[in-house]
């Protein structure tokens, strides 16, 4: 009911403690005084789909950076931003809740208020739903007062979002339009911010003057690129999951007779997974990315766990903790191929009753080999990307299951001589993302709704807010804003969920970087957490003390700062432009020659679409 949306919650005295929280701005946020300085312009990092994202946002790709610069700021480019007029901005949860959204509508609102305060936020009730139904409420410091710094998404609900039909896009350009809107800020992961592009592109192509902008929050960890280095809600995410994980560890270390298959949330990607397992040292974890890098089958992986399961065994220890992603099963080569056949006979009209008399005999065979649970699972109908339901196929129980078998099997043939093999299966799924944020997500999101002021009275469409260096403390982030174009790729192939986007310009899930740091110090120690039981329990979520100002490990070992280092290229470039002058020495110049041809050559050998490299 839209009368339950923006009531006064009962807090607990936890949580009215929470709420007097206020977080830290960084010094380019404080004041009234916006200024902005703006970037060279952006291209994609995809140059094989550059043309194509270039042909479809002719309006809004090729924008620059922008960057929000404190007061005292001595850099002569940037504009200073005077006049504040009274703005109209909407605001609308897309997709999943995640912890932390109710902060960016905070800091959003304070922003808009402290440089005008009669300017007014307007919250879309029910997510996009409510968005094409005009359905608001209006956002005060009041209604705000229950929910600062809490979890959940029900100051404004959502529903299962989306913003792509030429019908939704019409009904959002004519809730902007009616309800006179400067600014309309979607909160949201990669498939709401893909809309968001393409609807900023629209409006600007159809002359509506409300400009679009993008939040980075989902739970996943998965909108991530060269301008985002994580998400709001993801840090929370995984510290809840890792301190139920290490408690589970704790239980299996002092029965020492249970094995506990956990499956973690994330979708596609397994970044929840790999930053739980850096966190609580579980004793092994199976990336959905390993899986698809190596094509290993059901038995592969079944091997590769009753393996360790052994090597355990022949140490006296039997008992474990193994970590699933939930997008693992659509990773296994033939379990996905299995999933395609499925979903194009539903797709077809074929009855789910009736589909394993249709699927190929290769498929048939798979689908007869899995337990009847699994099967009823995989005949559910895909989500609206084409993904299966991951959240409802039990891999884990599966996996269980297929492990069992083969333990009991070398048992009997005497190849293991350990116990019986016992296990327990959980799923870490929806236990995690109505929880209170966060210090780190408080902060974020609250800055994050700033910048989202700072990008619409810069006059900015089709943009991102944007932090970058957020693994320092908050008054050394640096903050602003990237277009959202200049973040999207064209997805070539038909591998994986969200085939139906092949040719369309998308923020596409990244997934865990096989090369990256937080991958290799995974790897340095999976050994040692197989085998020497090193569970580490981070404890409960912290607001003070030494865990409060702790961040995902995921973000503290890679070296993410692309905004400063993209500043720190213009400050080179700059520093050659006054050396090398006219007037300057012959030597001067040709060593400034020899070194700039050398790196426009490699820069250019980069950039050069595969099968185009020059001979």
């Amino acid at each position: 009911m839209d009368s339950d949306y923006g009531v006064a919650r009962e807090l607990s005295d936890l949580q009215k403690l929470r709420s007097q929280y206020q977080p830290e701005l960084p010094p380019c946020l404080q004041g009234t005084t916006v200024r902005v300085e703006y970037g060279d312009v952006t291209t994609a990092a995809d140059p094989l789909g550059a043309h194509t994202i270039n042909r479809t946002f002719p309006n809004t790709y090729g924008q620059p950076l922008a960057h929000f610069l404190r007061a005292t700021a001595k850099v002569p480019d940037a504009q200073i931003i005077t006049e504040h007029p009274v703005l109209r901005v909407g605001v609308v949860f897309c997709g999943r809740q995640s912890p932390g959204g109710h902060n960016v509508i905070w800091g959003l609102h304070d922003a808009i208020k402290v440089h005008n305060p009669k300017s007014t936020l307007l919250g879309f009730l029910g997510g996009s739903d409510g968005l094409f139904a005009q359905k608001t409420l209006e956002i005060t410091d009041d209604i705000l007062s229950t929910y600062k710094n809490q979890g959940g998404y029900d100051l404004l609900g959502r529903t299962k979002d989306q913003i792509r039909t030429t019908e939704q896009v019409n009904a959002a350009l004519n809730a902007c339009t009616s309800l006179k809107l400067d600014a309309l800020v979607i909160i949201g992961g990669v498939t709401s911010n893909t809309d968001a592009a393409h609807l900023a592109e629209t409006f600007a192509e159809r002359k509506c003057p409300t400009k679009v902008v993008g939040i980075p929050v989902t739970l996943n960890g998965d909108l991530k690129n060269q301008f985002v280095e994580t998400n709001v809600g993801f840090d929370t995410i995984c510290k809840v999951n890792s301190q139920l994980i290490s408690n589970v560890c704790t239980d299996a270390l002092s029965a020492e007779k249970y094995y506990y298959f956990i499956r973690l949330m994330g979708r596609k990607a397994s970044h929840v997974a790999l930053e739980c397992t850096l966190q609580s040292h579980p004793n092994m974890v199976i990336l959905a990315e390993e899986v698809a890098a190596s094509k290993l089958t059901l038995f592969d992986i079944t091997k590769q766990l009753c393996d360790a399961i052994q090597a355990r065994g022949e140490q006296d220890k039997h008992h474990g903790v193994i970590l699933l992603p939930e997008g693992l099963i659509e990773s296994i080569p033939e379990v996905y191929a299995l999933l395609q056949e499925i979903h194009r006979l539903l797709r077809e009209g074929v009855s789910a009753d009736k589909i394993s008399t249709q699927l190929s005999p290769w498929a048939s065979a798979l689908f007869e080999f899995l337990p009847l649970f699994i099967r009823k699972q995989l005949l559910l109908h895909p989500e609206s990307d084409d993904s299966a339901q991951l959240s409802q196929i039990e891999t884990e129980k599966l996996l269980a299951y297929l492990v069992e078998v083969e333990m009991n099997k070398r048992l009997k043939e005497g190849t293991y001589k350990g116990k019986k093999f016992n296990a327990i299966c959980h799923f870490f799924g929806y236990q995690a993302r109505g929880s209170l944020p966060s210090k780190f997500d408080c902060d974020y999101a609250y800055v994050l709704g700033h910048i989202g002021y700072h990008i619409i009275v810069s006059g900015l469409n089709g943009y991102m807010a944007t932090v970058t260096n957020l693994k320092n403390p908050t008054n050394k982030w640096r903050c602003g804003a990237a277009p959202i174009a200049a973040m999207l790729t064209v997805k070539r192939y038909g591998r994986g969920h969200g085939d139906s986007n092949l040719g369309r310009p998308a923020l596409h899930p990244a997934i865990v970087d096989l090369k990256g740091k937080s991958y290799e110090l995974l790897r340095q120690n999976a050994t040692k957490f197989l085998l020497d039981d090193v569970y580490r329990n981070p404890g409960p979520l912290q607001y003070d003390g030494p865990g409060a100002d702790g961040k995902p490990v995921t973000l503290c070992v890679e070296d993410q700062d692309y905004m400063g280092r993209i500043k720190k290229l213009q400050e080179y470039l700059d520093k050659v432009r006054s050396i090398v002058k006219p007037g300057c020495s012959q030597d001067v110049l040709k060593a400034a020659l020899s070194a700039m041809a050398s790196v426009t050559d490699i820069l250019s050998l980069i950039t050069t679409p595969s099968g185009n490299i020059p001979i």
